[in-house]
């Protein structure tokens, strides 16, 4: 497995254990639920800034993420 599907894995885990869909995620975020989807499956890549987004909307540290 990518560092990008590792990645995608650990962001659907953390959304799911806080009970979010990936549209609210989306919302959150300021994206489209396309986007979060795309993360997930390990598809896109993600840049600093958008991690630093992504955690800020999952409510969880940056390291987090990174698992």
């Amino acid at each position: 497995m990518d560092i990008a599907a590792k990645f995608g894995k650990r962001v659907r885990k953390i959304r799911l254990n806080k009970e979010l869909s990936q549209g609210r995620l989306a919302k959150r975020m300021g994206v489209n639920p396309a986007y979060i989807s795309q993360i997930e499956r390990g598809v896109q890549n993600v840049s600093l800034r958008g991690m630093e987004k992504l955690a800020k909307a999952l409510d969880v540290p940056v390291k987090e993420l990174l698992g």
